[in-house]
């Protein structure tokens, strides 16, 4: 028997033939405590784990003594555990960092793709989560309405699941309110144009999710996305000069032989020609027209011009030229005056900010275009799509009494990609970065990690994915 504190323990066996270390394997099973902490009273001493029984004469009946403390006795836990793949599918897809796939339901990833880029923008999943048949307006119709109100839904679904989605109703409505995405041949439903959806989508959504109160922000998708511009045109034959403001949701990045950065294709989409009416001379005269941007959108969507028809072959052809475009953009020599003016400030904060981090001396000079490199935070709200977007006030409840300002600097968000040499086929992915700064490939139903260096990698000079829209989100300082 084995003594150890107020514990006896009869009968125990001991093999003689086996080292003591078993025997003392045997108590660690019966008390708990290690054999590297038992002290076994023996004639002689303590007992040794290699010793040898014979010499320590050790009787049947024999009473022996141990002292030692046991192990903590391991306590189950207070909450069961629970494994990931029994967690309910809305939880696991948070725990993922990133929404499902799109079922490619015959030629549909120019859809998918599409929506998976603009289902990154927060704001715009807001306004649709907000919107309800109570807040409809008497000038949205039926389709609109439906296609507005299936677009919440998907966007809900997909942030639910980790399987693929199918997009089933959205499609049929889509169809329904733009019969040109029926179109047929061979019994298929053909590839259609990402940009002509996307460019479509947009404009049922500012219709449908304009605030019927003027309490609320009156165009929501205006103000997210609505980029101003203020053109001069010129009559170089009657030397007459007018200007003109207009409201579009995406810049042209213009491809040429002289273009290889989207630099240099915005300020060529920013130039063109047209035809129009002189009251100088009577007739349509020849006008050069040159835009400035003069409002700032919260997301900054760029259009790379790959697409033009080719009258030989009487299709769409593709321009393949490598054209490449930063994860950071800065657009501020794109700005009118006026603009600039309000830019300059903030600007200035953020340069001075990052010189004291470095130990330089600040500057009080004015802003200029080169500040590509400064880091600043990303604010809560939207602009507001007026003139004075580049102030932009706290969400209600803020602690901070501060304003945002925007800066002219855009960080990459989604870039929507074409494989292919035609519009009318090919293959269409969206790349979008996750709020946790990953990103994921959505080849239809298959989302995949990316690494973000790769994704600059995209712009075009082969037959691989090259970037047909892009997606900034502004960047903003608090002042």
């Amino acid at each position: 028997s084995v003594k150890w504190q107020k514990k006896v323990f009869e009968g125990i066996e001991i093999d003689v033939t086996l080292p003591p270390y078993v025997f003392k394997a045997q108590l660690y099973d019966l008390t708990g405590v290690p054999p590297e902490r038992q002290k076994i009273m023996v004639k002689g001493g303590l007992l040794k784990d290699d010793a040898d029984w014979s010499a320590i004469g050790v009787k049947n009946g024999q009473k022996l003594m141990m002292m030692g403390t046991a192990d903590e006795i391991v306590k189950a836990p207070e909450k069961a555990i629970v494994f990931a793949e029994d967690l309910p599918e809305e939880e696991q897809a948070a725990n993922l960092g990133y929404s499902a796939g799109l079922v490619n339901l015959g030629n549909t990833c120019y859809m998918n793709s599409t929506l998976q880029c603009l289902k990154t923008v927060p704001e715009l999943k807001s306004a649709l989560s907000n919107y309800s048949l109570a807040g409809r307006n008497n000038d949205v119709d039926q389709t609109s309405h439906m296609l507005t109100v299936a677009t919440r839904e998907l966007f809900g679904d997909l942030d639910k699941s980790v399987n693929a989605v199918s997009p089933t109703q959205f499609w049929m409505v889509l169809r329904k309110k733009y019969p040109q995405f029926s179109q047929l041949q061979n019994g298929m439903h053909m590839q259609q144009d990402a940009e002509e959806c996307w460019t479509q989508l947009l404009y049922t959504l500012s219709q449908s999710l304009k605030a019927p109160t003027s309490s609320e922000d009156p165009d929501a998708v205006k103000a997210l996305f609505g980029v101003n511009l203020r053109s001069r045109l010129h009559c170089q034959e009657s030397g007459e000069e007018s200007s003109e403001t207009e409201s579009v949701y995406s810049l042209k990045c213009h491809i040429s032989h002289e273009v290889n950065h989207l630099h240099e294709g915005l300020k060529h989409g920013l130039k063109g020609e047209l035809e129009k009416n002189s009251p100088a001379l009577g007739r349509t005269a020849l006008y050069l027209k040159e835009s400035l941007i003069d409002s700032l959108p919260r997301y900054l969507t760029v259009q790379f011009v790959r697409f033009f028809w080719k009258r030989e072959t009487n299709q769409k052809a593709k321009i393949l030229r490598k054209v490449d475009y930063p994860l950071e953009l800065d657009i501020y020599d794109l700005c009118s005056e006026d603009l600039r003016k309000k830019l300059e400030a903030p600007r200035q904060k953020l340069r001075d900010e990052e010189g004291k981090k470095l130990g330089l001396q600040t500057s009080a000079k004015s802003s200029s275009s080169k500040d590509g490199d400064v880091k600043m935070t990303d604010a809560e709200a939207p602009s507001n799509g007026s003139g004075e977007s580049s102030t932009v006030t706290p969400q209600e409840g803020a602690s901070s009494e501060k304003e945002t300002h925007m800066t002219g600097i855009y960080d990459l968000v989604s870039v929507l990609t074409h494989k292919g040499r035609s519009a009318d086929s090919g293959h269409y992915v969206a790349w979008v970065k996750q709020e946790n700064g990953k990103w994921i490939q959505y080849d239809d139903d298959h989302p995949s990690l990316q690494r973000e260096e790769d994704i600059t990698k995209l712009s075009g000079g082969g037959d691989w994915h090259m970037a047909y829209i892009i997606m900034y989100k502004a960047r903003f300082v608090s002042m």
